[in-house]
């Protein structure tokens, strides 16, 4: 029996604004990004090798997750008056990162990771190529301290 596997594309991620004290409000990115990268959790662990001995103490570290980036092609009437606005915000607007894994129909809102509190810290503009008739994108990064426990909200 097969199990359940998911195709990339029913993994989507969307972002909303958050109000931090001290912080602005970024603007509103309705909405979804139709790829997701990075999130990876990782642990810089120590390894202390006594006199003489063969094979390491691994000593325990506290994990961090790498940064999360959202891209989605750029639609001018959807994006452009976003981008323009958060050009001037990066490194000072924090959003709640969602990543959902759609069935097969492309539905189901419910998130599968929420990552609260994430700092935008770059974007990667729209290229352009005058030679190309492929879609532009553009790309939101994000820096996170942890992932939700719970994802109802």
């Amino acid at each position: 029996m097969a199990g359940k596997k998911a195709s990339q594309r029913q993994i989507v991620a969307s972002i909303r604004q958050v109000k931090e004290e001290g912080h602005r409000k970024g603007p509103i990115v309705g909405g979804k990004f139709a790829q997701v990268s990075g999130g990876e959790i990782t642990a810089n662990v120590e390894k202390v090798y006594d006199g003489g001995a063969l094979t390491p103490d691994v000593l325990c570290a506290p994990a961090e997750i790498g940064d999360i980036t959202v891209t989605r092609h750029f639609d001018v009437d959807r994006d452009g008056g976003a981008l323009r606005q958060l050009r001037q915000v990066v490194g000072q607007v924090y959003y709640d990162v969602s990543i959902f894994t759609l069935d097969c129909d492309l539905a189901n809102d419910t998130a599968d990771r929420i990552y609260h509190r994430a700092l935008l810290v770059g974007i990667s503009e729209p290229d352009g190529d005058s030679a190309s008739g492929a879609p532009a994108t553009f790309s939101l990064t994000f820096s996170v301290g942890a992932v939700a426990a719970d994802t109802d909200g």
